[in-house]
């Protein structure tokens, strides 16, 4: 069976999916299930939890992302909201609710991922279609040794924003009667993971979406002038590669 663990909804910042039409694309794309967990909050993780009734053979997955200083975690299988804010007290809150934790992309902004959070949360993210982009392919790689070296189950994600994405990074598992055989599936590391990269525009996509989204709350500067300085590193990046070509 096919799972992807990182989906964001227009519950999220940078995103405006919907998650009913998420589960649609998802079963459409052969997913068996797919997890919503939207930045600092499960609304979109509930909506999926409705949806996926109405459709056959497949399971919603209620969860969140937590942006801490020591590294973004991801929770799946929750109930509650996620109330606290430093990595061990939102991995130990997750846990209270009997929660898979992850450590999402640990690669992404630090080259020295914090051990103590890697070594305290249940998986680490393997595999995220979207979170090295656009040419940092071996950070994927760098976060599955890291798995490896610490003996923590590897999952993987699409980290999806947009529709197109969805499915990008996934878990292959075997047959998965309901949600607590998936947990024990996780926790065990019974999977493989895989998938694909995503197009290199996704990101400042996401960023554009982002600077519409908070316009109106008067968040505008400081957000497009992360939005200029990601399009300038992909240029410089394009660059590079066109160079050593």
């Amino acid at each position: 069976m096919i799972f992807d663990l990182h989906v964001h909804s227009k519950y999220s910042f940078d995103s405006i999916m919907n998650p009913k039409k998420i589960v649609r694309v998802a079963r459409k794309k052969g997913l068996n299930g797919v997890a919503i967990v939207d930045h600092g909050t499960i609304k979109g993780g509930k909506e999926v939890l409705k949806h996926a009734k109405e459709v056959e053979d497949f399971l919603g997955i209620c969860g969140t992302e937590i942006t801490t200083s020591q590294g973004d975690i991801i929770g799946l299988f929750l109930n509650d909201e996620i109330e606290t804010k430093t990595a061990l007290e939102v991995i130990d809150e997750i846990k209270d609710q009997g929660g898979i934790t992850i450590l999402a992309h640990p690669f992404k902004r630090t080259d020295n991922p914090n051990i103590e959070i890697a070594r305290k949360v249940d998986a680490i993210e393997g595999f995220n279609a979207r979170g090295y982009q656009p040419f940092d392919e071996e950070k994927n790689y760098k976060a599955q040794l890291l798995g490896r070296n610490i003996k923590k189950p590897l999952t993987a994600g699409s980290d999806a924003h947009f529709y197109f994405e969805i499915g990008r990074g996934r878990i292959v598992t075997g047959y998965v009667n309901d949600e607590e055989d998936l947990i024990n599936t996780i926790r065990k590391g019974i999977m493989r993971i895989e998938g694909e990269k995503t197009t290199l525009y996704a990101e400042p996509l996401s960023q554009i979406l982002r600077i519409a989204k908070l316009k109106r709350f008067g968040l505008i500067i400081p957000t497009a002038a992360k939005f200029i300085d990601v399009t300038k590193y992909y240029a410089y990046k394009w660059r590079s590669c066109k160079d050593e070509r």
